[in-house]
């Protein structure tokens, strides 16, 4: 009688501990399961910040492009106060939205960071000595980035760094290279038409 009571409460026990165990994997299933949903959100997160910090930029070069256009120069002094006042006023309301998005890299990532950061750096001083000289070396640093390079030059060894940093700062470093050619471009394009204006007007050529 003993003994069938003792056998009882053992059969019990090794039912209480097997419906235990698949409670808990129900309950880490379930857990599992919110975590791939959150995961899933946290990208779908970033990925909109991203989006919003590629945004601000956008604009912030577009109001530049607009203060330092040509066609600025070409209207009257009262028009171009007021424009410059409005483009002054977004470009400070821009400047007031700050995105972030962080990434996590290891050392080696953190310092190929600092050297590519560093390279562009110095060829953008490069650039504001020399503009013809500068846009060589902007060229050469931004084949460096690209699938399917143009017919430059390429900057092997700054190519090795890029490749060395995480991927989202390899994409931030391409858009900077990007950013840059445009201004360049803009620029230049702006001293073509400024240097035609001057050839042009009677005064410059000797002209009454």
């Amino acid at each position: 009688m003993a003994q069938a009571k003792i056998q009882a409460k053992m059969s019990e026990g090794a039912c209480a501990k097997f419906s235990r165990t698949l409670s808990m994997a129900d309950r880490s299933g379930r857990l599992l399961e919110s975590l791939d949903q959150l995961e899933m959100r946290v990208e779908a997160l970033r990925e909109a910040a991203s989006a919003m910090e590629q945004e601000r930029e956008c604009i912030l070069e577009m109001i530049q492009s607009i203060q330092n256009g040509q066609e600025m120069r070409n209207i009257c002094a009262g028009e171009r106060e007021e424009l410059e006042l409005t483009a002054n006023r977004l470009m400070g309301r821009t400047l007031c939205v700050e995105v972030s998005v962080g990434t996590i890299r290891n050392p080696q990532q953190e310092d190929a960071l600092r050297k590519a950061t560093s390279i562009i750096d110095e060829m953008v001083k490069k650039l504001l000595d020399d503009m013809n000289s500068g846009r060589e070396r902007l060229l050469a640093l931004h084949a460096a980035c690209v699938t399917e390079a143009p017919p430059v030059p390429i900057d092997h060894k700054f190519q090795a760094i890029v490749i060395s940093c995480a991927l989202e700062d390899q994409k931030k470093i391409k858009r900077r290279l990007e950013m840059l050619l445009r201004n360049v471009e803009n620029a230049e394009k702006n001293i073509k038409i400024m240097d035609h204006q001057k050839l042009d007007d009677p005064k410059a050529n000797g002209c009454q």
